[in-house]
């Protein structure tokens, strides 16, 4: 069988929501931005209605994303995952290590003389992912239940150390460096609120979907009928959310387009250094190509809910931090799906015996 055959057998059977999504995904960013310039005053009514700093519309919009993935984990599978230190240990340091500070590294390169960008960028990078990449990593066709596991390691982990590494990154190594010093205040309360709203109501949804379909129903109905009804919510969250993402910062993108282009720079050098290393160091660890893929995009992905959450509580929602915080998943988006097909064209150099069967029948 050729390279390609199992992919085109897998895009044979997509909805057609889910093969034309890359369209779908642009038509809701040029929605969104027509609304938010065309519409006096959309902006400021979608942000009236916060949770944890955050719209009301947007959170209401990544809940329903992610509660149908994490409704699709194995979790009786989890096990196998916290096993594997081959992933584990990798994951952390690419985290928590390699990824604030190459995103340190790169606001100071390419924005030296615009402080609040700068700043903003740096929060970005603290803040690791626990929502959107989930949604991006099962449509790369990786390891499901490996994901939640590192995205609910990353979510203790940001509670513990965001403020730590806010303080390190803004005005430790800057003093160290000779650089500009900023503070940040941000309580760990507020970062544990954010975590526990936009990943523990879904995963606690998720778990006791399957717990109470598979006892009510068996596991058959639930991976053959329930499954594939709640599955399609799952990219219409994200279409919405992307839609009110780019209507409550419309006009500010618009109007301010050369600063968007200076912030967007290095967002895409991280995005692509990061997630390159991981897909690269996954290979060199022996991971199969669903739990490689899977290091990637959770070492690639932002918690932008948290970074824009901070930005605003400690900034204010008009400052400069809190544009390039929006910037951030604006140029997330975009990116990271134009990856998945990346990672789709890459699966050929993954030799497991196992990869390419599974993901051919459990990732349409």
């Amino acid at each position: 069988m050729s390279a390609t055959a199992p992919e085109s057998g897998v895009a044979g059977r997509l909805s057609f929501l889910d093969r034309y999504l890359a369209v779908w995904i642009v038509a809701a960013m040029a929605v969104g931005l027509g609304l938010g310039r065309l519409v006096p005053g959309l902006g400021e009514a979608l942000a009236k209605f916060t949770v944890t700093g955050v719209s009301l519309p947007i959170a209401l919009g990544l809940l329903v994303m992610m509660y149908p993935v994490l409704a699709k984990v194995r979790y009786d599978r989890l096990d196998t995952v916290t096993r594997d230190r081959r992933l584990l240990l990798p994951s952390l340091l690419l985290n928590w290590i390699v990824g604030p500070a190459v995103m340190f590294a790169l606001a100071w390169l390419f924005l030296p003389d615009l402080p609040e960008y700068r700043t903003g960028l740096i929060i970005v990078g603290l803040a690791r992912c626990i929502a959107m990449v989930i949604i991006w990593n099962d449509l790369a066709c990786g390891d499901r239940e490996a994901a939640a596991v590192l995205v609910a390691l990353n979510s203790v982990f940001q509670v513990l150390a965001f403020s730590l590494l806010g303080w390190f990154y803004l005005s430790v190594l800057p003093g160290w460096l000779g650089l500009e010093q900023i503070g940040l205040n941000v309580s760990v309360w507020a970062i544990a609120r954010s975590v526990l709203i936009f990943l523990g109501i879904p995963l606690a949804a998720g778990f006791l979907t399957r717990r109470l379909g598979e006892k009510g129903k068996g596991r058959s109905w639930y991976e053959t009928k329930l499954i594939p009804r709640i599955g399609p919510f799952a990219l219409w969250g994200l279409l919405f959310t992307i839609v009110v993402l780019f209507a409550l910062q419309g006009d500010a993108i618009t109007s301010r387009p050369l600063d968007v282009a200076r912030i967007a720079l290095p967002l895409l050098v991280y995005f692509a250094l990061i997630w390159a290393g991981s897909m690269a160091l996954g290979k060199a660890v022996g991971l199969d190509y669903p739990r490689a893929t899977t290091l990637a995009f959770t070492a690639a992905g932002n918690n932008f809910e948290l970074a824009i959450a901070v930005a605003i509580a400690t900034f204010g929602a008009s400052s400069g931090q809190a544009l390039a915080g929006v910037v951030g998943p604006l140029i997330e988006v975009p990116v990271l799906i134009g990856l998945v097909y990346v990672a789709l064209w890459a699966r050929r150099f993954y030799t497991s015996p196992l990869a390419a069967p599974q993901k051919e029948t459990t990732c349409a």
